[in-house]
């Protein structure tokens, strides 16, 4: 029955049962994960201070996020009378839309990815750039001068760290030789090589902060400044989708980070005997390592003032990664290691 449906749909055959499965599951579990991120968030930023954290709400407050959810759905979305009301709900829309379809070249184990494609590298710097475009949208649609400044700052500031990360990717694909997400993650990287990649793994790190406007740098919510900042006007599911986006954003950065850099779904430091292990609990554990520095620094580190996140972005890093690039561009070159 499915096929037959899907056959009408897609003569060509480009979509298949097996497809909109796997679809399925990756959009029904990152809304898993992003709903329960926000619980072990809070547990954890509660236990670094001292205090209990949702503990009501069901059992160990295991419900919390559904409490939430069922909170924001049951408010009522109030759009701004002066504000662009076409512009103002598409703005959250998109942001979330394009948190999800990043996943689509994600190797979760070797062979679960929806789209090996070869320039999957590409294809994620490309939809990681086109969340800026919903930030602006959010920020003018609104009408509101709090809202415009903070869609400009969060502008700014991610595109100040794309530069950064682009170029730390490239010291990836010199080593690796490759754009494909899988290839990248099977490439072999002698020791001497993840050594010289650790200072771009921590200056990745520390972008990835930046690029999803978190803590220590989210400058675009500046509370004795411009409130909110670029969703200050929004409410309800207008504002539940914003806030899905961001933490979808924070699964898909330390997904990233773990592909590129922690070596996916296989074990660490190449162990054979913990390959009995399920590839996907190994890059599930790697990724929930990213997240819990996401909210260690949250819980830990102050807010950086504006000029301080642009001086850090322009005068340190980018200088530090395209010296990094023909530094290592030089010793693979030397050593005769460049991929064929």
């Amino acid at each position: 029955m499915i096929e037959s449906l899907l056959s009408l749909w897609d003569p060509y055959g480009i979509w298949t049962a097996w497809t909109l499965l796997y679809i399925a599951l990756i959009v029904a579990g990152v809304l898993f994960f992003v709903a329960y991120l926000t619980y072990a968030e809070r547990k954890v930023m509660s236990a670094m201070q001292r205090r209990q954290g949702p503990m009501l709400v069901g059992p160990f407050g295991l419900l919390q996020p559904i409490a939430d959810g069922i909170k924001l759905f049951s408010k009522e979305t109030i759009i701004p009378s002066q504000a662009n009301g076409v512009v103002f709900l598409l703005a959250p829309m998109m942001l979330f839309a394009l948190s999800l379809v990043a996943w689509a070249v994600i190797p979760f184990d070797k062979g679960w990815v929806l789209a090996n494609i070869n320039v999957g590298v590409l294809y994620l710097f490309a939809i990681s750039s086109m969340t800026i475009y919903g930030i602006i949208m959010a920020g003018w649609a609104s009408n509101s001068r709090y809202a415009f400044l903070g869609g400009l700052r969060a502008a700014s500031q991610m595109v100040s760290y794309e530069v950064s990360m682009g170029l730390v990717i490239v010291c990836i694909l010199l080593c690796t030789g490759s754009l494909n997400l899988q290839e990248i993650v099977l490439a072999p990287r002698p020791v001497w090589m993840q050594i010289l990649l650790f200072p771009m793994f921590i200056v990745f790190l520390i972008s990835i902060l930046a690029e999803t406007n978190r803590a220590p740098f989210d400058l675009p919510e500046g509370e004795s400044e411009i409130t909110g900042g670029f969703m200050v006007e929004y409410t309800a599911m207008a504002y539940a989708l914003f806030f899905l986006g961001e933490y979808s954003a924070m699964i898909l950065m330390s997904a990233i980070t773990t592909t590129l850099f922690l070596g996916g779904w296989l074990p660490p430091f190449g162990i054979e005997f913990l390959e009995f292990i399920p590839g996907i609990i190994w890059f599930a554990f790697k990724t929930a390592l990213i997240l819990f520095f996401f909210i260690w620094a949250r819980v830990t580190l102050p807010r950086f003032r504006y000029d301080q996140l642009m001086r850090l972005g322009w005068k340190v890093f980018l200088p530090l990664t395209l010296f990094w690039v023909v530094m290592l561009s030089s010793v693979l070159l030397l050593t005769d290691s460049l991929p064929s």
